[in-house]
């Protein structure tokens, strides 16, 4: 009988191994939005949308706080001069962060993605997110066969944007991915050494700085045969070869999140980007490896609308300081507190207070961090996680 057990016991213990898989490691790299300024407490927004609310039940537990992820677990490089690690299962609050260690109680795109993993994979997940606020891909996250940036006379004329810097970011993200998988085990305790791990994605969201760049890249002719943007499809076609060849990765499944701010009515710049961050998706090398995901359709149209109240409100403002000839204080006879009477009483006129019970429900930032809305952020994820989803398939197709 003791035979047997052993026999049994073997059996099992080598169908539990054949079943068993790598880890899968997923990498989250860009600049603010990709750290996230989507507060928790519009989460209820989420709910408000037929559309969005059974996303909310995945992001919410049977207590209603925020759902702690069974499987996947969260490396997060983020800060200022001084960076910093926090780490631990995925949950709410590996958003945008003041202290790199401490729960910032915001959200990125990281949430949902690692939901939509934690569901669709039998394996653990860890994600790696390196993100900073403010950081352009053309100097700060330049990657290394871009070359050294080539700085502006406005950037010797500002003393900004020095050579030796020139890639920083770009070197703190592979750094630390390299320092996180040199010993998994330390962010995800069911990291099995014997089945190692597999890189299987990386998920790129920035844009901004470069975008709202007029000296690296300046107006073109309407006629103009290179783009105003160019330059930029170049450095992230260079970004995607870089770190496949520094992570030894070659095929890696790579999303590109599309800049959104604005939706439908973005301007021409914003139009004119999104193209440019689209491009390198349609090169034949990257057929079927390099998905690029629209997140325009994710942008908040109805509180997009209530922030260009906001943005005229801030304008009177301006033009009371000012003494703006249109405006009642054109002669400056206003004391502040008559001025901001002015203004308050122009918002109460603006603004109803259905539009600002709604805005305080659903966003938290502005419209360069997609409004602060967690809904917004919430269908970010999922569509990066289904798009790497989508390609990891493909892949592994005979």
């Amino acid at each position: 009988m003791k035979y047997f057990a052993k026999l049994l016991i073997t059996a099992m213990v080598a169908a539990a191994c054949a079943d068993a898989k790598p880890l899968k490691v997923f990498i989250l790299a860009g600049q603010s939005n990709m750290e996230g300024h989507a507060e928790i407490g519009t989460f209820d927004y989420i709910g408000d949308d037929p559309a969005t609310a059974p996303l909310l039940k995945q992001m919410r537990a049977a207590d209603g706080k925020p759902t702690v992820c069974k499987h996947t677990y969260i490396s997060y490089l983020t800060g200022g001069e001084t960076h910093g690690e926090g780490f631990g299962k995925l949950t709410a609050g590996f958003g945008a962060r003041e202290n790199p260690t401490e729960d910032g109680g915001k959200i990125g795109p990281e949430f949902t993605f690692g939901i939509t993993m934690d569901s669709a994979l039998d394996e653990p997940v860890l994600l790696i997110k390196t993100a900073w606020g403010g950081k352009s891909l053309y100097h700060d996250l330049r990657p290394p066969s871009a070359g050294v940036y080539p700085r502006t006379k406005k950037d010797i004329k500002e003393d900004r944007y020095h050579e030796a810097q020139s890639g920083k970011y770009y070197r703190l993200m592979i750094e630390h991915v390299k320092k996180v998988l040199a010993n998994p085990k330390r962010v995800c305790p069911e990291y099995d050494a014997a089945q190692g791990f597999e890189v299987a994605g990386f998920v790129w969201l920035q844009g901004w700085n470069d975008m709202v760049d007029y000296d690296v890249y300046p107006e073109v002719p309407e006629n103009s045969r290179e783009p105003r943007f160019a330059k930029y499809s170049a450095c992230l076609t260079a970004l995607i070869r870089d770190v496949r060849k520094d992570l030894k990765v070659p095929e890696m499944p790579f999303v590109i999140g599309v800049m959104g701010v604005g939706g439908a009515n973005a301007d021409a710049d914003t139009v004119a980007f999104r193209k440019a961050m689209t491009a390198p998706s349609l090169l034949p090398e990257f057929k079927g490896n390099v998905a690029a995901v629209q997140t325009s359709p994710f942008w908040s149209a109805e509180l997009g609308a209530i922030e260009s109240k906001h943005d005229q409100v801030e304008q009177m403002r301006y033009f009371l300081d000012s003494r703006h000839a249109d405006h009642p204080n054109a002669d400056g006879h206003m004391n502040e507190k008559q001025k901001e009477d002015c203004v308050k009483s122009f918002e109460a006129k603006l603004i109803s207070p259905a539009e600002v019970a709604l805005w305080k429900r659903g966003a938290s930032n502005a419209g360069y961090h997609y409004l602060g809305c967690a809904k917004t952020f919430a269908l970010m994820g999922k569509a990066f996680a289904d798009a790497t989803l989508d390609m990891m398939k493909s892949r592994n197709r005979p």
